[in-house]
């Protein structure tokens, strides 16, 4: 079997490119001798005739056209596989699969992603919107290469990483008489009909540990786990709830009145990653991305409204 020197390949293919000696040592950093050497050996050991002299050049046979085809052909592959290591190195390629609680996975986070691909054109997203628990299991479970899940975290043994909390708000139909006030408390919602979170929920815990604080009795007439239907219930005119930030920030402009809530009560999640294998660079640069984005939702909370803007709904 003869053995091609890929170099012999590499000046063969220069040579069908630029169409001179000259341009070819140039498109690979040699000499022009050096060129003429590699494309001279490269036909002896083909046993063929690759290319004609007329006049001070060299024209290809009809059977380099037809070896250009392959080489070409065997060079994109390489190329590609050239181009597909700079994306991964540069974490613009591949599928990342993430997998996020409700309260992210209803518009905050899906937005946030949005923006993050467009950066990464290369880059394919799995995305899967399921409660904290199944969350947890998808990971665990290699399904997923990120989650984020409300904490306490049920697997102790995944890595995560604790990202900023925001503080929970109240959220009251549009024109409500508590929506001229700019923040809340436990005994404004005294004998208020409340759609309230699923008992056993952490954060079913801490709400009711703030009423109970102040002995505030509410009507509970509805209970979910899930915020999004919390908040259509409200925007039906319904009752009052005190829910996470990003639910309430969805429906801001759909029948619902959102206000800060007092004492504050954080809305605690964190980001997991398999535990068998290190994240990947492309989820830590999510992950980072929602870091910096919760960070801004700290300081420019969808609860914080003006005196003025709380009275032009009553």
């Amino acid at each position: 079997m003869v053995r091609i020197n890929p170099r012999q390949v590499e000046a063969f293919r220069a040579m069908m490119m630029t169409g001179s000696v000259t341009e070819a040592a140039k498109l690979m950093a040699v000499t022009q001798p050096a060129v003429s050497r590699l494309l001279r050996d490269f036909q002896a050991l083909l046993k063929m005739e690759l290319f004609e002299r007329r006049g001070t050049g060299l024209v290809p046979s009809a059977a380099a056209t037809a070896l250009y085809t392959e080489v070409e052909r065997s060079f994109v592959g390489l190329e590609r596989i050239t181009a597909a290591a700079e994306e991964i190195r540069g974490r613009r390629t591949g599928t990342l699969r993430i997998a996020a609680l409700p309260a992210l996975s209803n518009g905050y986070l899906p937005r946030l992603a949005g923006h993050f691909l467009k950066e990464r054109p290369n880059l394919n997203l799995a995305f899967f919107g399921v409660i904290s628990p199944i969350v947890v299991d998808w990971v665990l479970n290699n399904q997923c290469d990120l989650g984020f899940a409300e904490v306490p975290i049920a697997h102790s043994g995944l890595p995560s990483l604790r990202l900023p909390a925001p503080a929970r708000v109240a959220v009251l139909p549009s024109g409500h008489r508590l929506a001229a006030k700019e923040v809340l408390e436990p005994r404004d919602f005294e004998g208020e009909t409340f759609v309230s979170l699923s008992a056993g929920t952490t954060g079913r815990h801490l709400i009711d540990q703030a009423f109970n604080r102040d002995d505030v009795r509410r009507v509970l007439r509805v209970e979910t786990h899930l915020s999004e239907i919390m908040c259509g219930m409200v925007s039906s005119g319904l009752g009052v709830a005190v829910c996470d930030p990003f639910t309430a920030q969805e429906f801001a402009t759909r029948g619902v009145a959102v206000r800060r809530f007092m004492p504050r009560i954080d809305f605690e999640f964190a980001a997991v990653f398999p535990a068998q294998r290190s994240p990947s660079p492309v989820a830590l640069d999510l992950v980072e991305t929602v870091r910096r984005a919760l960070e801004e939702l700290e300081r420019n909370p969808p609860g914080l409204v003006r005196r003025q803007d709380a009275q032009v709904d009553t």
